[in-house]
């Protein structure tokens, strides 16, 4: 059988029979396991196609498997406190971890904890990065969604601390999930609450742009890749398809099922907590609390397959298949090293890995970068001096019409001066 595109990871609270399983998209066939421990709700993660990540459950720590060595658990990744939520950047370069009310980044190369960011006022409850890894979205039981600059974030200066870009305060009531979508700085996020509501928001200026009322909670939500429809995972089972190509203009809207695009999918018992669609858009992939998963075809809403688990359902998502996972032989390019718990390891004795140099420039080792305004006259200067050369030519050309110039204000404070004294004698004439 030849390897397939996509694949569907999943995981359970139990963690009976696996930690988190690989499964054919259509079919439905058991394809690897991954043995060891069990994966909390939001933090199974693929980093850089070669290694899954998972949070476990309950405790400090995230497993860590080669993704081609199934049987055996590789490595442990020891954490602060108890992971609640995690992510790696598209791009493999960093790993993102809710431990808390903090979010804590490191460097996927050398291991070293850039940053801690203590923003939110309770704990997380989920992350997600853009598709272009510029950003991140952070979501946390106060109510909030804050979207970071990952540029911000990893900046050298110690003394300036990480500002969100935009905060996301709408939401009444805890933020259980987000989405974001394609197109990078541009793209659209998507968060769910307890409050009842799914909103839609802008991800470059924090603008909401839709937001919809449903009957009950929303544990879930994920976009098509075209972004024509949202899909809600209800605290009661039921998976609404709310259209985002409807004609009205309101930005606050109640949901209802009708001809226009507005579903539901129902099959589910219990509380949805992972959604997730193809990258054709044809079928979505769901996870409950009533230990199943399920594939839908989304054009007739008709539930295609369901796989039983032994547990509430954590992670459910379709990803396109690693290209070394179904290849015995490989081996990751770079290893992982050893993640640090603190921000200055060599100060908490955690040190330097063997083999390996920690360079990290001060401010005042930097070169001082010119201002706008600096820039700016110095570009002004340089046309000047391409204006006059153009203009009045060079050598003796220049001297000419310099001496020209110079008579001519001459000639101008004369007019100047006879103007003035012409005006004084006026004033000053007896009557």
């Amino acid at each position: 059988m030849s390897a397939p595109m996509e694949i569907v990871l999943s995981a359970d609270s139990a963690g009976q029979l696996w930690n988190c399983a690989v499964l054919e998209l259509h079919s439905g066939t058991n394809l690897l396991a991954y043995r060891g421990g069990n994966t909390s709700s939001r933090s199974l993660t693929v980093l850089n196609g070669e290694y899954i990540l998972g949070a476990q459950l309950g405790k400090n720590f995230i497993n860590v498997w080669e993704i081609q060595r199934k049987d055996q658990l590789q490595q442990k990744i020891v954490c602060p406190g108890i992971v609640t939520c995690l992510t790696a950047s598209p791009n493999g370069l960093y790993l993102v971890a809710g431990i808390a009310d903090a979010i804590y980044l490191w460097e996927v190369s050398s291991g070293n904890l850039l940053a801690i960011l203590s923003r939110h006022y309770q704990d997380l409850t989920c992350l997600r990065f853009s598709d272009d890894s510029s950003h991140f979205i952070s979501g946390g039981k106060d109510n909030l969604a804050l979207v970071w600059s990952l540029a911000s974030v990893v900046q050298l200066d110690p003394s300036h601390t990480p500002e969100p870009r935009h905060v996301l305060s709408r939401h009444s009531l805890p933020i259980t999930d987000i989405h974001c979508g394609l197109m990078g700085p541009q793209a659209r996020v998507a968060t769910a609450s307890l409050d009842q509501t799914v909103k839609l928001w802008e991800l470059s200026s924090g603008e909401m742009l839709l937001s919809v009322l449903f009957d009950v909670g929303i544990m879930s939500v994920t976009l098509d890749p075209c972004e024509y429809y949202l899909f809600c995972g209800g605290s009661d089972g039921g998976i609404f398809q709310v259209s985002l190509c409807s004609q009205s203009l309101s930005r606050d809207k109640t949901f209802q099922s009708d001809n226009e695009g507005n579903q539901v999918f129902k099959g589910h018992r219990n509380l949805v907590t992972c959604l997730s669609v193809s990258m054709d858009g044809t079928l979505l992939l769901s996870g409950s609390h009533d230990e199943t998963i399920r594939l839908w075809d989304i054009q007739s809403k008709q539930s295609v397959r369901s796989i039983n688990h032994k547990g509430p359902v954590t992670n459910a998502l379709i990803i396109p298949a690693p290209a070394n996972m179904f290849l015995p032989d490989s081996r990751p390019g770079i290893p992982l090293p050893r993640f640090s718990r603190h921000l200055n390891p060599s100060e908490q004795g955690e040190g330097v890995e063997t083999g390996g140099v920690c360079l990290r420039l001060a401010p005042h080792n930097q070169a001082q970068k010119e201002t706008y305004l600096e820039k700016a006259d110095k570009l002004y200067s340089i046309m000047s001096a391409v204006t006059d050369k153009c203009v009045f030519g060079d050598g003796e050309n220049t001297k000419v019409r310099v001496s020209e110039l110079e008579e001519e204000v001459r000639t101008l404070k004369k007019v100047n001066k006879d103007l003035y004294d012409f005006s004084t004698q006026l004033l000053t004439k007896p009557s």
